[in-house]
């Protein structure tokens, strides 16, 4: 498998150890009468940790079809479509609160990784989140940052940093590519899956992070250009404030889209290899910041010299390739984390939220809380990469 992008493998087999993990091995003889795992913990109450920012976090979902352009792995399906998630700081008010995905989406990645006598789809779609729909948005105009998913997992696993980050006075809009999902619903009751994971052949993983440069830039063009606003709020964006941040091929995508679109002001890869290349003469000059798990990644050895502005190259300690996403924090609370991550679910969001929102006060905020000068005392996992 090491034409994968990468942790793809880790991806399909990490997460499986991430809900299987030491649960199996500890777990007691059954009862002649015990229930399934899978019924087990149905009737747990899986939860995000709350946001720490100042503002309250409301939560709106568009469906964006650019006509100009037909689904590259679908073409008989017509236009490219998107699923778009739209995080922003709220108004203080009570009300129930925004799913964490729908039943269908948590069946189809359950059943993707085998885990349907593990976990239940109910318990994962019924995952607590902190964001409200339809919440009224606070006064002023904000940052926006772009959330893009790891290949095969859905824009669902990236909830808890969105909620952060719009609780510190950010939009964010996270982004689901159509069929680059093991399932995501679309409107018409579809729940598209990764027809991309059987098109692509080896060493062709280039493609996507190509596709998703061009989806981004078609979600800007909505939302801050077009004479109708794809999103009511549009107003919140101060358009000279962009940034953008994924997981996995999500990550590399950051950086193939700040090559193509100088709006995008500062980027993020949280563990992605670049499937496709930094150019040669870098990104103008803007940030980049890489937060990964110190596996010896060749592409970011090979780019890092091309990054031509402010950067870092972080690495935690103790870290798996989905660290930086939901996963290690639900599967903490079913107590089934995999012994070769001894990170937490506590630490692992955390840092990510702590680092992630450091790079964006600074670069699109102007503030800097002095924590990507070096090594912390309070996150000793993060370990700075030295040049040279």
């Amino acid at each position: 498998m090491d034409h994968l992008p990468r942790g793809a493998a880790a991806a399909l087999l990490g997460l499986s150890l991430a809900l299987l993990g030491t649960g199996v091995a500890q777990a007691a003889p059954p009862a002649p009468a015990a229930v399934s795992p899978a019924a087990e913990t149905a009737r747990v109450r899986l939860e995000l940790p709350p946001p720490t920012g100042a503002f309250a976090v409301g939560r709106d979902t568009l469906h964006l079809v650019d006509r100009s352009r037909p689904d590259p792995w679908v073409p008989e399906a017509g236009a490219r479509e998107l699923m778009v998630s739209m995080y922003y700081p709220a108004r203080p008010g009570g009300g129930r609160t925004a799913p964490y995905m729908t039943a269908a989406e948590a069946q189809a990645f359950i059943e993707d990784r085998e885990l349907t006598e593990v976990v239940s789809a109910g318990a994962l779609s019924g995952t607590r989140t902190h964001a409200r729909p339809a919440a009224a948005p606070a006064r002023g105009r904000f940052p926006l940052v772009v959330l893009s998913p790891g290949f095969t997992v859905n824009r669902s696993t990236l909830t808890l940093l969105a909620e952060e980050l719009a609780s510190q006075g950010y939009v964010v809009a996270a982004v689901d590519h159509a069929y680059e999902s093991v399932g995501t619903a679309f409107p018409g009751g579809r729940l598209l899956n990764c027809v991309a994971c059987e098109k692509i052949s080896p060493g062709g993983y280039g493609v996507v992070p190509r596709g998703r440069a061009e989806d981004v830039s078609f979600l800007l063009d909505r939302l801050l250009t077009h004479r109708h606003p794809a999103w009511r709020h549009a107003r919140m964006i101060d358009p000279a404030r962009i940034g953008m941040a994924g997981h996995s091929i999500g990550g590399a995508s950051a950086a193939t889209t700040m090559a193509g679109d100088q709006r995008v002001r500062a980027g993020a890869n949280m563990d992605g290899s670049f499937m496709e290349p930094v150019p040669a003469e870098g990104l103008g000059g803007r940030p980049f910041m890489m937060l990964g798990t110190g596996d010896g990644d060749r592409s970011w050895t090979r780019d890092w010299p091309l990054l031509d502005g402010w950067k870092r190259w972080i690495d935690v300690t103790g870290a798996g390739h989905f660290t930086f996403t939901d996963v290690p924090v639900l599967g903490d609370q079913l107590g089934l984390l995999p012994p070769e991550e001894p990170l937490s679910g506590k630490r692992s969001q955390e840092i990510t939220r702590a680092y992630v929102t450091a790079f964006f006060d600074l670069h699109l905020k102007g503030v800097d809380r002095k924590l990507l000068d070096g090594p912390a005392p309070e996150h000793p996992e993060v370990v700075f990469h030295q040049e040279g």
